[in-house]
């Protein structure tokens, strides 16, 4: 039973669209209407997956952010791990979801769900695990972009933008807290989306227009 998807590329507008979609499903669903800064574990619950706070041990790799279990179509999120409540928290869940969305074989998993007891326990389908790892690549890198797309959509961000003083970090501060995430998190997406520049070890702002 093939749970996990094979790595593949795929573009950023893409991993773009499955999140925008996700929250356009969300809004037009009684009981889902959209809040930001963004409850993620509504939008695991909107997609049929739970969300726990509990302990994961650490393996021989070290400490364990967080864990999705497909068969279960649970998320766990480290209580250990001071730094993830809040905001950071948010981040995990959105990321957790983008593999669940991007790397999941969720046709398998409804199979999976369909057969009788017995040979449910037969099957043993590992966890992935998520750590906090700086630099981020392949499935690693699409999760994270994906929560980043999800908590700040560009129909959002262009909202609480609109008439604002990008250039100004105060305003940027303001920004971030309005969205519920970390300073870096926005100027990474606002750069990503071709609003702002800022000059490598510079803190100057250039505003590039609001597509």
């Amino acid at each position: 039973m093939q749970i996990f998807k094979p790595f593949c590329f795929i573009p950023k507008k893409r991993i773009e669209k499955e999140a925008t979609e996700i929250l356009q499903r969300m809004a037009k669903t009684p009981n889902y209407q959209l809040k930001f800064p963004l409850d993620t574990s509504r939008v695991a619950e909107f997609l049929g997956l739970d969300v726990v706070w509990d302990s994961i041990p650490d393996d021989e790799k070290g400490m364990i952010a967080a864990r999705i279990l497909p068969l279960e179509k649970l998320i766990e999120i480290n209580e250990m791990i001071p730094e993830l409540r809040g905001g950071f928290g948010e981040s995990t869940i959105a990321h957790e979801v983008g593999h669940w969305v991007l790397h999941i074989n969720q046709s398998m998993v409804e199979k999976y769900s369909k057969l009788p007891g017995k040979k449910k326990k037969t099957l043993n389908v590992e966890p992935l695990l998520c750590r906090n790892e700086l630099n981020l690549s392949g499935i690693e890198w699409q999760a994270q972009y994906f929560a980043s797309c999800l908590l700040m959509p560009q129909f959002k961000l262009k909202e609480v933008c609109q008439g604002r003083n990008l250039k100004q970090w105060r305003e940027l501060y303001h920004i971030a807290s309005e969205l519920g995430v970390t300073i870096s998190n926005l100027v990474h997406r606002l750069k990503d989306v071709g609003w702002i520049e800022l000059t490598e070890n510079s803190r100057e702002i250039e505003i590039k227009s609001l597509s």
